[in-house]
């Protein structure tokens, strides 16, 4: 059988006959097959496998524990033959096609008249493949689409009208090797993306022509967007009937006001998903080596985003600070920290552009961090690092470092320049 001769097609057999000949391990999955699609499965087999025993003791299948008879193809309306015995299976094919009922005969795929394909499912779509006849090849082309699917390689976006929705993605850092797979997938279905001015910006470039970009990027202590604004843009889109996903920088419920996002969603009806993302507080340390917790270093970590907060977070160097957009403030955090106990010889260190082309390190002390910052012109995006934890950083100076914590390496390092005092 050419494969010019393979007219592809979908059945439905919710509720129908259909019978399944064998007991074996091909006849057991086409079995589950056909009852997941819903099927009466009858299974004809004088011995069959302990997994379709079990559907038929749970009554989800009839088990006929005999060998076959032509008069089992009475008044189905699909068959499958898969006994092993290429003679029996011949004439179990024989006797469907005396009757007109497609037939899918696993012993001989040149003579049967029908073939099941290699299926995966994903969302609500469902890929099947068939081969040539070669189950194998089938089966490795269906796991490569579905692959490309679940990744957002390929396009899973809905091009009929549907019911709107809202997607909170975390990007991650910016690379847009660290977005998660659900992440990606959700932004290749997209019709509208509501962008922050952070995260993996590179993926809005692979987006379809006709795909809107909304931009509400923000910068410290200038918000062109009111998050009032964002909320309601969010709502409006996904009551027009699109599906909205909101590109965030790092994770969305990590200081990323997704949840006042998400509850303003529910609020007006609309659907909402939160996709977590890598959240820049401790994958940033990461790309410069510095983990936040460390045995022997530092078993805890606070996370805030300016000196305010300060005063709430244990004044010590075995308990890691980590201040998000707290360049602005840089001194005046330093200075509350060291007025909280804090010697001033505590490592700290600035990553900026974590994971990027340009990623930059700065390390130095309590006492020395904000001079230097200030000469060298450190700039947000940056994540500030205070703690022990600093000295586990291949960056920091040889008296920052101690041969306990010498074994570090750092996480896919960029161009990286070092300045301490």
């Amino acid at each position: 059988m050419a494969i010019q001769d393979i007219y592809p097609t979908a059945l439905r057999l919710l509720g129908r006959p259909v019978l399944v000949v064998g007991g074996g391990p091909v006849a057991t999955r086409r079995a589950k097959g056909l009852l997941d699609a819903g099927a009466r499965v009858t299974v004809v087999a004088p011995v069959a496998s302990a997994a379709l025993r079990e559907l038929a003791d749970a009554g989800l299948l009839t088990w006929e524990p005999r060998t076959y008879l032509p008069s089992d193809v009475d008044g189905v309306w699909f068959v499958q033959t898969a006994t092993g015995d290429p003679a029996v299976d011949t004439q179990v094919s024989a006797d469907a096609e005396a009757q007109r009922i497609w037939c899918v005969n696993a012993s001989d795929h040149e003579a049967s008249a029908a073939w099941t394909p290699a299926v995966a499912v994903v969302d609500d779509v469902q890929i099947a493949v068939n081969a040539g006849g070669d189950p194998r090849r089938a089966m490795a082309l269906r796991d490569a689409v579905a692959t490309a699917l679940e990744t957002g390689d390929l396009p899973l976006r809905r091009r009929r009208a549907s019911a709107g929705s809202v997607a909170l993605v975390g990007g991650g850092p910016g690379d847009t090797g660290l977005i998660t797979v659900r992440g990606r997938r959700l932004l290749g279905q997209a019709d509208v993306v509501v962008a922050d001015r952070l995260g993996p910006r590179e993926l809005l470039n692979e987006l379809a022509p006709d795909v809107r970009v909304i931009e509400v990027g923000k910068t410290p202590g200038h918000h062109p967007v009111p998050q009032a604004e964002i909320n309601r843009i969010l709502v409006d889109e996904a009551l027009e009937g699109h599906r909205v996903v909101r590109l965030k920088g790092g994770d969305p419920y990590v200081l990323g006001r997704g949840g006042e996002e998400a509850e303003y969603c529910r609020q007006h009806g609309v659907e909402v998903e939160v996709v977590s993302g890598v959240t820049s507080a401790i994958s940033v340390p990461a790309a410069a080596g510095i983990p936040v917790t460390h045995r022997g270093l530092a078993k805890g970590f606070s996370v805030v985003t300016g000196h305010e907060e300060l005063s709430e977070v244990p004044a010590r160097a075995d308990h890691t600070i980590i201040l998000l957009m707290g360049v602005a403030a840089l001194r005046d955090s330093a200075a509350a920290l060291a007025g909280a106990g804090l010697p001033q010889d505590t490592p700290v260190g600035i990553v900026e552009n974590g994971y990027l082309p340009n990623q930059r390190v700065t390390i130095g002390t309590l006492g020395s961090i904000a001079d230097q910052a200030e000469a060298t012109g450190v700039a947000n995006p940056a994540v500030i690092v205070i703690g022990d934890v600093v000295r586990v950083s291949p960056f920091a100076p040889s008296h920052f470092r101690t041969a306990d914590y010498s074994t570090t390496t750092p996480n896919s390092p960029r161009t990286t320049r070092v300045l301490t005092p």
